[in-house]
């Protein structure tokens, strides 16, 4: 498509127009672009739809939009009606960041969803498939980047940066129509739905700052330690959320870990610090960490860390087993293997956590039974010609 047949809504009635005709579809595909370089929530700059083709699956295709946000007298109501219409199916590409910008706009997911990287991985083409390799590989299209890195909240648009826009949705219709005919045909379709539900869970957008410490890497596992580094976490996630800046603008999980290590008591214990930005060392951030420090040294509920879970330790044999398990199930099966399971959740399982994905649902079928088995000693792993079989283990030799 040529720049001079881009057209991009500016108002909310053409939205409206656009949003009529997507209803009337069975799927309309969706991408946007965004900065967070200097905010906490993701700041939205544009949106690209586009609808199916009108025969050919391979060909030109319907209309393809910007719907440009920061231009005109836009609401962007009719798109959020569009995405709770029913009817038609909603398709993006890793769609958990887009997603997280509509909730935290107006509170709104699209529904129904198709994410084609998860409907990928399902498929067989590997872990968290680039959008640039669907394209290639289903599409048979090369797929200009060019503009990847450019700076969406600056006008006018130029013929480069809308045709890069508009590739991340024209591509996407064959795409769609490729994964969900492979889904279909091989029964896969509630896998995907499986995952599908967890990005339409409110609580996959909201990060509580309660729990931020847990994203931060520690050394130490003392827990008065991790007292420190967890109400240090908690000022920072609110102080950030409340005033819309990214957390490395309030301070870094260095100076945090630094903060925690030394333990401050006034402003001017704050100016010796090595990591701590200027404009933290006084005002409401200073104030904010002289009292996360306090309350971390009062708490008297301290943290565990996970290093210190019983029975991680000695199951290492068992973890590597069960990895060796996972790689020949995931092969058997054309499925990414982390998409089954994490190293995380092998580990789990083998220090006898049952309460986990990978042992329920679609996975259980593809791999937790056979995992569980393995943790019990009911089968064994046998290599025979280059592969790895399952041997069953009888009652003799336990």
């Amino acid at each position: 498509m040529s720049a001079k047949e881009v057209q991009t809504i500016t108002t909310t009635d053409e939205l409206a127009a656009f949003c009529a005709l997507a209803k009337a579809q069975p799927y309309v595909t969706l991408d946007t672009e965004f900065l967070r370089e200097r905010t906490y929530y993701s700041k939205l700059c544009l949106i690209q739809a586009a609808l199916p083709p009108a025969g050919n699956p391979r060909s030109a295709g319907g209309p393809a939009v910007l719907i440009d946000p920061l231009q005109g007298d836009l609401s962007l109501e009719p798109l959020y009606d569009l995405f709770r219409h029913k009817d038609t199916v909603k398709v993006f590409h890793a769609a958990r960041q887009d997603l997280e910008i509509f909730f935290h706009d107006a509170g709104v997911l699209p529904d129904p969803l198709f994410d084609t990287q998860i409907a990928a991985m399902v498929c067989g083409f590997g872990e968290q498939v680039g959008y640039e390799t669907l394209v290639k590989r289903i599409a048979r299209q090369p797929l200009d980047k060019s503009s990847r890195f450019t700076d969406w909240s600056r006008r006018p648009l130029s013929a480069d940066q809308a045709d890069y826009a508009l590739a991340d949705v024209t591509h996407l219709r064959v795409i769609y129509e490729f994964l969900s005919a492979q889904l279909e045909k091989t029964g896969r379709a509630p896998w995907v739905e499986e995952e599908v539900a967890v990005l339409l869970a409110p609580s996959t957008y909201v990060t509580r700052p309660e729990d931020a410490w847990e994203k931060v890497r520690t050394r130490s596992g003392a827990p008065r330690f991790l007292a420190v580094v967890r109400e240090l976490a908690r000022f920072r996630e609110a102080y950030a959320q409340l005033r819309d800046v990214p957390r490395s603008r309030v301070f870094k999980d260095d100076a945090l870990i630094e903060l925690a290590s030394t333990r401050p008591q006034s402003e001017g214990d704050l100016g010796k610090s090595r990591l701590l930005l200027r404009d933290a060392r006084k005002g409401d951030i200073a104030q904010g960490i002289l009292a996360a420090v306090k309350a971390g040294m009062e708490a008297r509920d301290l943290p565990k860390p996970a290093a210190e879970e019983p029975g991680r330790a000695g199951n290492a044999a068992l973890s590597e087993l069960l990895r060796v398990l996972l790689k020949a199930k995931a092969e058997a099966a054309n499925v990414a293997p982390k998409l089954i399971a994490s190293s995380a959740d092998l580990d789990a399982i083998a220090s006898g956590e049952r309460d986990l994905p990978a042992l329920h649902g679609w996975r259980a079928e593809v791999f937790g039974e056979d995992a569980l088995r393995l943790a019990n000693g009911q089968i064994a792993l046998s290599a025979v010609q280059g592969s790895v079989r399952i041997v069953p283990v009888s009652e003799r030799c336990v």
